[in-house]
């Protein structure tokens, strides 16, 4: 269960976030999928990156379920702990927080310090997951 910070209340994309945290940490591959519209964007990190060398993002159903399947999937496990949360509007919302990954094989565990944003559509699907993090500030605990 996602820790979150006493005044997180209901809002489109806080609930769509909140979703989306839920399916990460119960592995439940297909919840997560089904939480994006068929042209949403996923950007985790912004920028050129490790899981994404070009810094265009992961783009549509193929990109997105791909992402899951090669930076998500193969963890242990993930653990999300959210310190703030903004939301801006009716479709927007910018949680602060931490993401504990425990890699697999026991390769370790990585804690990532990020804002992490979603956009939702009317209908509550998300469009767009941008998440700010710093590879160089990331922190392996053996």
């Amino acid at each position: 269960m996602p820790e979150l910070p006493d005044d997180f209340e209901p809002h489109p994309a806080r609930d769509a976030a909140l979703a989306s945290m839920h399916a990460v940490e119960a592995k439940d591959r297909e919840t997560w999928l089904s939480l994006f519209a068929p042209d949403a964007k996923i950007e985790d990190p912004i920028g050129p990156s490790i899981f994404d060398p070009e810094g265009k993002g992961h783009e549509g159903t193929e990109a997105i379920t791909a992402f899951y399947d090669n930076v998500i999937g193969p963890n242990e496990s993930v653990r999300f702990r959210i310190e703030r949360s903004h939301a801006g509007g009716t479709h927007e919302v910018a949680n602060v927080g931490t993401i504990t990954t425990t890699l697999p094989e026991g390769a370790g565990v990585v804690h990532t310090d990020l804002v992490i944003c979603y956009r939702v559509n009317d209908d509550g699907k998300v469009v767009s997951l941008r998440a700010f993090w710093e590879m160089d500030k990331v922190r392996f605990d053996a």
